[in-house]
């Protein structure tokens, strides 16, 4: 793992555990929250539904990864189609809230909670692997090595997240790096070019067979997000 990895997963794991998890309680379920915040959360539940129209609609049998699970709101629809979802995260507090919500009618053990960081071996091989804006906030080395280790263990697909490079989110970027650094501020989003991107995943895919199936960007109101499907 490169520094700048190791770094922006501790300050993700800070911010989560300690300073956003009110925020992430209300954003992920379904209280009244502002219209900023309703905004993320439409374009969070049209991106958990691109990732599921992706995924096959039976998965029965299947060993799904939801890599950076946070509430676990995608994971509980994998295990609805069938699938043995492992759902890690680096944030104890997420995973275990992921947990009490779960509902009751879910087959026993169809979700196996885990901390952790997500490349770990320790979780073995997958069928299929998701990452929903969990790579959101690593610069484009970290995401394709992060993508490269991924795709080592799953025979599949891999669907992930990236934060586009747009105008607009170039320069949030750009001003937030001017800003002064707080311990209550959400580690900020690294913008990652589309067409770099795609290349650099299919040049270290391609050997083992590799290549990216499509993609879809999601923008509503504060919420800019892009899909990516690789299959092999």
């Amino acid at each position: 793992m490169s520094n700048t990895y190791t770094q922006r997963r501790g300050e993700l794991q800070t911010y989560f555990d300690r300073t956003a998890v009110e925020h992430w309680k209300r954003l992920t379920s379904d209280v009244k929250v502002s219209r900023i915040r309703e905004t993320v959360r439409a374009g969070r539940n049209s991106m958990r539904d691109t990732f599921l129209e992706w995924l096959p609609e039976d998965l029965s049998g299947r060993r799904v990864l939801d890599a950076g699970c946070g509430t676990c709101a995608l994971s509980v629809e994998m295990a609805r189609r069938g699938a043995a979802v492992v759902a890690v995260d680096i944030s104890p507090t997420l995973v275990e809230l992921g947990r009490e919500r779960a509902p009751k009618d879910l087959a026993p053990g169809s979700i196996d909670f885990r901390v952790g960081d997500m490349q770990s071996a320790d979780f073995g091989e997958f069928d299929h692997i998701v990452a929903m804006d969990s790579l959101i906030h690593y610069p484009l080395a970290d995401v394709v090595a992060v993508a490269s280790s991924l795709m080592a263990r799953t025979r599949a697909s891999l669907v992930m997240t990236f934060a586009p490079r747009t105008p607009a989110l170039t320069l949030m970027h750009a001003v937030g790096r001017l800003l002064p650094k707080g311990g209550d501020r959400a580690p900020a989003i690294e913008p990652v070019g589309e067409v770099a991107l795609s290349r650099e995943l299919t040049r270290v895919g391609t050997g083992a067979g590799w290549q990216v199936a499509r993609t879809r960007r999601i923008v509503s109101g504060f919420y800019t997000s892009q899909a990516l499907e690789l299959k092999r």
